[in-house]
Parts: C-alpha cells; sequence; structure tokens
C-alpha cells in the first residue's frame, strides 16, 4: 500500500516557481491557509498547488479525519477548540449551507403552528423565511430571531429572558428554564457548536447545553440544524444530551462516512443540497420532495 504521507507532487508558490511539496507538507501548507483564512476551497487550493481537486479532497479527508479542519460543502475550515467567536464572526461561514438548512426547515412549518427557535445563525435564517399568513406563535430565545419576526402581524411572539450572552447574542439561565417549564411546543429548531452520532450537542457553556436539553423535552419535534463542519465537531467540553427522538439536518457536503454514522446510531438525517435544484435526502437516502 502507498504511503501517501511521503508521496510528492510537483506543485508552485505564489510566486509560479515550480516546486516539489510531500504531501504532508502540502497538508501543513492547507491548514496554515484555512487558518488564517478561515475558508479554504477545494478548486482554489488545486490551483494553488498545482494539483488535482481530487489529491486536495484527500488531503482535506484526511486533516477533517485527524481533527484539524472541519469539511465544509467544496471545502474545509479550520478547527479551533476552546475559543467561541461571535456570532457576528460566524455569521458568514459556510453561508450557503445554512442558508439552503434553513430553507428546508422554515419548508416544514405549518400554519398554526407553535415554534421554539434556538439561537446560532441557522436557526436566525429560518425565522427570516418563515412562511407568511401562518398565524404562527415563535419562542425564542435569540435577539436576532426576534429582529426577524418582531415586525410580523402573523406571528405572535415571546422571549425567553434571562442573562444575555454576549457571544450569541442570546439569553441563558435559570429564569429562561423557568419559562420553558410553563410553554410547550409543535417543533424545535435547534442550533449547535458541534454534533456527534450519539445524541449530543457540544457547547461553549454548561448553561447553554442545559438550555437545548430542556428545549428537546419540551417540542414534539426537533430538528438540530448543523452544517456538515459541525459533524461530530468537539470544539468544547460542555455537551447537551438529547433524550428524545431528533432530526439531524444537514448539507450535501457532508463526509458519507459522518452521514452514515449517524445513521447507524439510528439517527433520523436529511441532506439538504446546497443547489436550489437538488432533493433534499432522508435517513433511508431516498429523495424528498421539495415543498
Amino acid at each position: 500500500m502507498t504511503n501517501t504521507a511521503n508521496t510528492s507532487e510537483t506543485t508552485q508558490d505564489t510566486s509560479g516557481r515550480r516546486r516539489t511539496l510531500r504531501s504532508r507538507e502540502r497538508r501543513e501548507e492547507i491548514l496554515s491557509l484555512a487558518t488564517e483564512a478561515g475558508l479554504a476551497g477545494v478548486d482554489e487550493l488545486a490551483a494553488r498547488f498545482g494539483v488535482t481537486a481530487s489529491t486536495i479532497r484527500r488531503d482535506l479527508t484526511q486533516l477533517s479525519t485527524s481533527g484539524r479542519l472541519a469539511r465544509t460543502y467544496g471545502g474545509a475550515i479550520a478547527v479551533s477548540r476552546g475559543t467561541e467567536t461571535s456570532l457576528d464572526q460566524r455569521d458568514n461561514e459556510a453561508y450557503e449551507a445554512k442558508r439552503a438548512i434553513a430553507r428546508w426547515a422554515a419548508a416544514q412549518v405549518g400554519a398554526g403552528q407553535s415554534l421554539l427557535l434556538d439561537a446560532g445563525t441557522t436557526v436566525a435564517l429560518v425565522a427570516r423565511m418563515l412562511p407568511g399568513g401562518a398565524s404562527l406563535s415563535v419562542t425564542t430565545t435569540s435577539l436576532p430571531v426576534l429582529g426577524h419576526v418582531q415586525s410580523r402581524e402573523d406571528i405572535t411572539t415571546l422571549c425567553l429572558g434571562g442573562r444575555l450572552r454576549s457571544l450569541s447574542n442570546a439569553f441563558v439561565g435559570p429564569l429562561a428554564e423557568a419559562a420553558l417549564e410553563r410553554l410547550s411546543f409543535d417543533v424545535a429548531f435547534l442550533g449547535a457548536d458541534g454534533v456527534t452520532s450519539d445524541g449530543a450537542l457540544c457547547e461553549a457553556e454548561l448553561e447553554q447545553t442545559r438550555l437545548k436539553e430542556l428545549m428537546a423535552r419540551r417540542s414534539d419535534t426537533v430538528y438540530v440544524l448543523a452544517h456538515a463542519a459541525k459533524l461530530g465537531h468537539r470544539p468544547f467540553r460542555s455537551w447537551a444530551r438529547l433524550e428524545s427522538d431528533w432530526t439531524l439536518v444537514t448539507d450535501d457536503g457532508a463526509p458519507e462516512h459522518l452521514v452514515d454514522e449517524f445513521r447507524r446510531a439510528g439517527r433520523d438525517v436529511v441532506v439538504v443540497p446546497t443547489t436550489p435544484d437538488g432533493n433534499a435526502r432522508n435517513a433511508q437516502n431516498e429523495p424528498i420532495e421539495r415543498p
């Protein structure tokens, strides 16, 4: 079997000079570029290093498997451990994937339903895409969600108060938890910093994990919205355990082996296409009719 760590390929540097890089050296440069730029695209990297897109995909897969990069649709992002970024900083990360997930999620909402919307950039996009004239009730901890629904006359809005976390622009703590205990919901849309096939959601603070557990417990249907880079991702050491059934909604940039891992664990999975003409696929990998 070929030892890919020691193979070499001819590439070119930014000045156009040809030079030879071993696979391991190229992967280290890819990691540095992703860390500096935040996002690394397959086509961009292939052109930069003068190799094929399939070579770059193999590099990204190895870096992802080792936990050094997180795969996204068409590329990868650097994994930062222990440092939480702000909502504004995360707003443009994997934006096309988030928008596709949010569009699918909003299409699942029925007239007259009571919705619980968590914090996070993807969930905020769901709020922006909620169908008009549906006479909905929306309860949230998120200031961005409130901003999207506050002027909607067809939506009754409730806010769960508490301590405001500036990084997530959302409320947490015992006041929010006490309010949740008095409410129930048809559907909850939850975000996460990371999600694993054993039913755990990774978050920066314990208060966030407790709140997500209560949100899931008070809702009939639970969707966890997580783009590809968040699957199997463990950036922090605080975890929410969801005891009830829930559905993972991710994008088609998710590595197939990770999606299969969730399915083998008995999780319901919906894989949403990032292109508008694609078909979402369910846990059995069958197309879902677009609404």
